[in-house]
């Protein structure tokens, strides 16, 4: 049941509960003790006032003090007449007559005591012929002189239902119910999600019981609900790591039908396109060819030079080289990949530049492939920033930038995206390729190193240059990733290399690292 339905049944708090109970329980007990106390006192009573009355009675005119003031007393007769003998005394009443005539039948002194607003009656035979001495005691004066023993009895029953009501609902009150309280209060709590909720081990021995196997259990229930967090954060990083592994076997299935396509392609259109280009360049010889026909021959060698370049391309996928690795520096090669693009005509609106740190750390790499990768990263990174230079009249020229830095092999959720993590020792090195240009759409995000993909206009474009660079960096042990603009746009490529063992940083510091790679 919900608390809302807990709550909706109103039913009786255990203290109203125990106080009614206890209630009942003392007023039962305590009219059985006032019953033997009023029993008691009225055989006391009789005993009492049968002595004093007796004597008051042998000569009432003579007393001066009487026991009770307003006692009134008079002589009834055989004949049932009764004679006053205290002055200002009224008509006797039915009741004391009839007291008068059992006396004189059981020939001795009785005493009836009533309720306490009743008067006590007192007769007493005192001849033969059958005169009784008959008094009657006022109400009120036999309470004040404490003669009435049910006034004696209701007078114990209110002091003890008081002194229980109020010593009994205050001890009940700290010893039973504010324990209970605390406990409820703390599993509202523990059921609204907070946590470290504890009831103090206080009170009678079962409630300290009761609190000490709650905070025992809502101890277990938390460090289960740890596990159970642990669990499901390591299920995650299971899920992830599968889904990398996904990608990973996908991108190699891909990769391997590239291979297969590539060593098809180039056993079948190799050779004619090295007989191709020797025709062509056989016709390019001939003197008599006018301007026109030798403009279109350059064409055409040019567009068979660029087949070449594919097959190439496709070469490296079906038989990758080697890798050669050895201490490299990344700055000395992005400075000569710059070199080669700042020559090229089309990139004249460009602006190539290289920046680094004080002194980067050398990377363990090998210096073609890292030459190759940087290559095909700068060039569309030219290529895109020459296109939005065109397009964009406001903006003549674009930038593309290179940094070398040294880094960290194991990104931490502290380090921010495009700067370099602060480490003691960086155990890799890092060329960040960044450009101004409109950058990568989302959608394409996740399909940049994929064969074959490209956003270049057809016949600009073979979709292999990322392609090849992913595995290239791989192949030495690296990685290659898309981040995102530091600049808020265009693209950024981060290629981060494991770094080369120095004196000062020794292999035995990248032993996380190559776990990692294994």
């Amino acid at each position: 049941m919900s608390r809302a339905g807990a709550h909706g049944q109103r039913r009786a708090g255990l203290f109203a509960e125990l106080l009614a109970s206890l209630s009942l329980i003392m007023f039962g007990a305590t009219v059985l003790l006032a019953i033997v106390l009023v029993r008691e006192q009225e055989a006391r009573l009789r005993e009492l006032l049968g002595r004093a009355l007796s004597e008051e009675a042998r000569d009432p005119l003579r007393s001066t003090t009487p026991l009770v003031p307003g006692t009134q007393w008079w002589t009834v007769g055989p004949d049932g007449v009764a004679i006053r003998r205290t002055p200002g005394a009224g008509e006797i009443d039915a009741g004391t007559r009839a007291l008068a005539g059992e006396a004189r039948s059981s020939e001795s002194a009785l005493v009836s005591v009533g309720a306490p607003w009743e008067p006590v009656r007192f007769a007493l035979p005192i001849d033969a012929e059958g005169h009784v001495m008959v008094a009657r005691v006022p109400a009120g004066a036999a309470l004040e002189r404490g003669l009435a023993p049910s006034g004696v009895a209701l007078a114990v029953l209110g002091g003890d239902l008081g002194i229980f009501l109020v010593f009994g609902a205050t001890l009940l009150r700290r010893r039973v119910v504010l324990p209970l309280r605390r406990l409820a209060a703390a599993a509202r709590a523990i059921a609204d999600g907070a946590r470290g909720a504890r009831v103090p081990v206080e009170g009678a021995r079962e409630a300290a019981e009761v609190a000490a196997a709650f905070n025992e259990m809502t101890s277990a229930l938390e460090g289960r609900e740890q596990a159970l967090t642990k669990a499901v954060a390591d299920l995650r990083e299971a899920n992830r790591t599968l889904r990398v592994a996904e990608v990973g076997l996908a991108r190699a299935e891909r990769l391997a039908a590239v291979g297969r396509l590539a060593a098809g392609v180039a056993h079948e259109v190799g050779n004619p396109m090295g007989a191709l280009l020797s025709f062509l360049d056989l016709a390019g010889r001939d003197p008599g060819l006018s301007e026109v026909a030798r403009t279109h021959l350059d064409r055409a060698t040019q567009q068979v030079e660029r087949v070449r370049t594919i097959l190439r391309q496709l070469l490296d996928f079906s038989r990758p080289p080697r890798a050669q690795l050895a201490p490299t520096d990344l700055r000395a090669i992005a400075e000569e990949v710059l070199a080669l693009v700042r020559a090229q005509r089309r990139y004249d609106a460009v602006n190539f530049s290289v920046e680094h740190d004080a002194v980067p750390p050398l990377a363990l790499a090998d210096a073609s492939s890292v030459a190759q990768i940087l290559l095909n990263l700068v060039l569309n990174a030219g290529d895109a920033v020459r296109g939005s230079a065109q397009e964009a009249t406001a903006r003549p020229s674009g930038s593309v930038l290179v940094r070398v830095r040294g880094a960290a092999w194991v990104r931490r959720a502290s380090d921010r995206p495009g700067e370099a993590p602060s480490r003691n020792r960086h155990d890799a090195v890092e060329c960040v390729v960044s450009d101004d240009g409109p950058g990568i759409a989302p959608e394409d995000r996740e399909r940049v190193f994929d064969p074959f993909f490209t956003t270049k206009p057809p016949g600009e474009g073979t979709g292999l240059g990322l392609a090849n660079a992913l595995r290239l960096a791989e192949e030495q042990g690296g990685v290659l990733e898309l981040e995102e603009p530091v600049r808020g746009r265009g693209a950024c490529f981060v290629l981060r290399l494991p770094a080369a063992p120095t004196e000062e940083n020794p292999a035995e510091n990248f032993a996380v690292r190559k776990e990692m790679q294994a």
